[in-house]
């Protein structure tokens, strides 16, 4: 089972960019997209259905704003969008899909670096996502979660990690909450699971400031998070940069697992 992850960044301008005729080179079992940046309506055919695959979205309310989505190669048992939480959902953030044995889910974090207001609604979210991922654990489903979760957990995962102690995405609080979805929940970070030591090419985003891609100045803030039966099934990960989707790279993950 191949598990692709992606945060778009616009999928009106990833599809301009070539994504889809990598995606069907990729032969991938499911697909997890975040900031479509687009309503239903504004979907192609090919953006809603691609060749093989069969597309399920939690868009936002506001236009050209965030947004989720899921593509996959065998029929859900089951679509859940959103959780419930309506000021989060409106910005379409979550989307879960059940399969047989498993859940996958395309989740999408905000980021809070625009704004103090915006940190404060990161804050908001991830202190009440957490009982949803402890219930989601509780019961005892094997989980696949899929996304940019917008935090670098450790000092391996982004480039210049002294100078970003005070900056969103690298704030204690946000790396200690990470934590303790790895430590306390039980939860695996399925490419550092595989690849322990890996520092630059792991890295998933840059920013379109002063040559960061080209330098390779970035942070690894996509993330494929799984229950540790799932994530034991894991094979082989790595970050394609070869083409430019977005300002983030695909991040490719190979289970030993059917969908």
């Amino acid at each position: 089972m191949r598990v692709i992850s992606l945060n778009l960044n616009g999928i009106r301008s990833a599809a301009g960019k070539g994504l889809y005729p990598w995606l069907a080179a990729q032969h991938a079992d499911l697909v997890c997209l975040q900031e479509l940046k687009a309503q239903p309506a504004d979907l192609t055919a090919e953006m809603r259905d691609p060749p093989g695959l069969a597309g399920f979205f939690h868009c936002a309310e506001k236009k050209g704003y965030s947004g989720v989505g899921l593509y996959t190669r065998s029929p859900p048992r089951r679509v859940i969008e959103g959780l419930g939480i309506e000021d989060i959902d409106r910005e379409g953030r979550y989307l879960e899909l059940h399969f047989k044995d498993f859940a996958a889910i395309s989740i999408y974090l905000p980021s809070g670096s625009s704004s103090p207001e915006r940190q404060a609604a990161k804050f908001s979210f991830m202190e009440r996502f957490l009982p949803h991922l402890e219930n989601l654990v509780a019961g005892g489903r094997e989980l696949l979660l899929c996304g940019d979760w917008n935090i670098a957990h450790t000092e391996k995962d982004l480039r210049n990690w002294k100078s970003n102690q005070k900056n969103s995405g690298f704030l204690p609080e946000e790396r200690a909450w990470l934590t303790e979805v790895f430590e306390r929940l039980g939860l695996v970070d399925v490419y550092r699971r595989l690849y322990p030591d890996h520092t630059g090419e792991a890295y998933t985003w840059w920013s379109n400031r002063g040559q960061a891609r080209a330098k390779n100045v970035g942070w690894r803030i996509d993330y494929q998070i799984a229950t540790p039966g799932l994530a034991a099934k894991a094979q082989r990960a790595f970050v394609y940069k070869e083409q430019r989707f977005s300002d983030h790279a695909p991040l490719v993950v190979d289970y030993d697992h059917a969908l």
